[in-house]
């Protein structure tokens, strides 16, 4: 063989090591979890296949729009079109669930009587239901029957404030750490709890639980992860114990709500009750689920610390280098930079005070208006304005000039940008639920699931079956005003009291809150933090299963003693 040659291959099982001693092995592939976008795209995929086999079906509703019980009736298949009269027709200026052309004479097709609704069942409205669930998911507006699309007239469904909100959100944190105020924010307080991160975690979970026990502290959170990673990055934690500082703390306080109007509220006032009644149980639950929350995050921040190769998600050389940076030579905070991280401050006080429901929550306990000014009406578009607003404001304190300030907050809002698209397709998903009409049918085999038991079964079975429905149904208040005037009316058969009930379904909607997919706090925080999901379903079942068996504990054993 000349110098020039090409070596001969040598086929066979195995190829020897270069040395020549031990043949070596192909490396295998490991199996690398899927994106979160993968994710909500096989459970979306999930759902609508399952919407096929599911029943269509729907309670009658009173003149509040709450289902009567016992009124549970399957829906006849016909196309939108067909139905003609009132079935499935609200007024609006486009194609108010209307079936496509070759869906219009689907088999099986029936035509109802006026005011009698239907659904179709046909693949080519169904595939286009499919089809549109991001974009509904977006910006899809609910008609008055349930149904979900871009042309309907009633209230938006879709998650655009939410998802203007989270890119306001990254452009004011942008901004802000464009000035390294929080930088060094941040490293100041890490120096100061270098020693004590333990005690820093026991009071951002405190915070955060409280936020969830007095209104329901959930969406809100997304603007403090990536303020939370550094900081546990240069305590010497990892990315996931940012994450469950927020999780498990508002979490906890979810699944504990004492007064918060949005779940507790909604549900007592569905069940005929004052906010109050109930409220110890729900104090002593409360207490008991965040001691664990907090103990179990401190304990494994730090095993983290002790042992870095024992975490779940891995500590990067990029994050041991952000950690060293942000203790290392700290300097002190300038003039400028006070005033910035006091503003930077102020305005997530300002978002926290216009969240709360003060005036609701003053009257319950007080029975008058809360003495000092309140905004009339706060949420997500006001919050996102006040960030946008005040990105301006701490570009022009720091001197960054008109360009500089556009610049940044353009790069800040990209930077949240996936983030922003995950919640998207996460409320998606709920939308297929709502228009292939299948949570009223799985109510209705909840209903009949929970009839005839004894009374502290019965307590136990309505937490159990607020489970599947938590999933269905992502927002609380529609949550319960779905199942409480069902279940409350049970519970008088069962002689089960019914703020037993309410606490049972606040504790099975916030259970679900912490494990969902199609949460949009949990996938969306898993992004900003850049944890995976899997990883964080292998740091928190320990904990949800806890939490479980810990409910269902006081839920059964108050029935009894009722």
């Amino acid at each position: 063989m000349s110098a020039t040659s090409a070596p001969r291959t040598v086929e066979g099982p195995a190829k020897r090591s270069q040395d020549g001693h031990a043949p070596t092995e192909p490396e295998k592939k490991k199996f690398k979890f899927p994106t979160a976008f993968t994710v909500l795209a096989i459970v979306l995929l999930l759902v609508w296949i399952a919407s096929f086999f599911v029943p269509a079906g729907i309670y009658n509703t009173d003149a509040d729009g709450s289902p009567v019980p016992g009124t549970y009736h399957e829906l006849p298949s016909c196309s939108a079109v067909a139905a003609g009269g009132d079935a499935l027709v609200v007024d609006s200026p486009g194609e108010t669930g209307t079936a496509p052309a070759d869906a219009q004479h689907a088999p099986g097709a029936t035509t109802p009587k006026p005011g009698e609704n239907c659904v179709d069942t046909s693949f080519t409205y169904r595939f286009k239901q499919l089809w549109n669930a991001p974009p509904n998911g977006l910006y899809g507006v609910e008609a008055s029957n349930g149904f979900v699309g871009p042309w309907e007239l009633g209230v938006l469904y879709g998650s655009a404030a939410i998802f203007f909100f989270v890119l306001a959100v990254g452009a004011f944190i942008t901004v802000t750490m464009k000035t390294e105020a929080i930088q060094t924010g941040i490293g100041r307080l890490a120096l100061k709890y270098q020693s004590s991160g333990s005690i820093l975690i026991a009071l951002l979970m405190c915070v955060f639980a409280l936020g969830g026990t007095s209104y329901g502290m959930w969406e809100e959170t997304l603007g403090f992860f990536v303020l939370l990673v550094p900081l546990m990055l240069a305590l010497g934690f990892d990315r996931l114990v940012a994450a469950a500082v927020i999780f498990l703390g508002a979490g906890a306080g979810v699944i504990g709500s004492t007064v918060n109007p949005f779940a507790t509220g909604v549900a007592s006032d569905a069940a005929g009750l004052s906010i109050g009644v109930g409220i110890g149980l729900r104090i002593a639950l409360w207490v008991v689920l965040v001691a664990i929350a907090v103990s179990y995050v401190i304990w494994y921040a730090r095993r983290v610390k002790n042992e870095p190769a024992r975490s779940i998600v891995g500590v990067s050389p990029t994050d041991a280098e952000q950690a060293r940076g942000l203790i290392a030579d700290v300097p002190q905070l300038t003039g400028r930079q006070k005033v910035v991280l006091t503003l930077f401050a102020g305005t997530f006080l300002t978002m926290i005070y216009g969240f709360i429901p003060w005036n609701d929550l003053w009257q319950e306990g007080f029975g008058n208006n809360f003495p000092l000014p309140t905004f009339s009406d706060f949420y997500f578009p006001e919050a996102a304005g006040l960030f946008l607003v005040m990105s301006v404001v701490i570009g022009l304190i720091a001197k960054l000039g008109e360009e500089g300030t556009v610049t940044t907050i353009i790069a800040g809002a990209s930077d949240f940008l996936s983030a922003a698209l995950i919640i998207v397709f996460a409320r998606g998903i709920t939308v297929v639920m709502r228009n292939s009409y299948m949570t009223d049918t799985i109510l209705h085999w909840m209903e009949n699931a929970v009839s005839g038991s004894t009374a502290s079964g019965f307590a136990v079975l309505a937490f159990l079956v607020n489970i599947p429905i938590a999933f269905l149904v992502p927002s609380s208040s529609g949550h319960a005003a779905l199942v409480m005037p069902i279940l409350a009316p049970l519970a008088d058969f069962a002689g089960v009291s019914r703020s037993i009930v309410v606490t049972a379904f606040q504790s099975a909607s916030g259970f679900v809150n912490l494990v969902t997919p199609t949460s949009a706090v949990i996938m969306g925080g898993l992004a900003l933090s850049k944890v995976g999901y899997d990883r964080y379903l292998k740091f928190v079942w320990p904990f949800l299963l806890a939490v479980f068996v810990i409910c269902c504990a006081f839920i059964g054993i108050a029935a009894a003693a009722g």
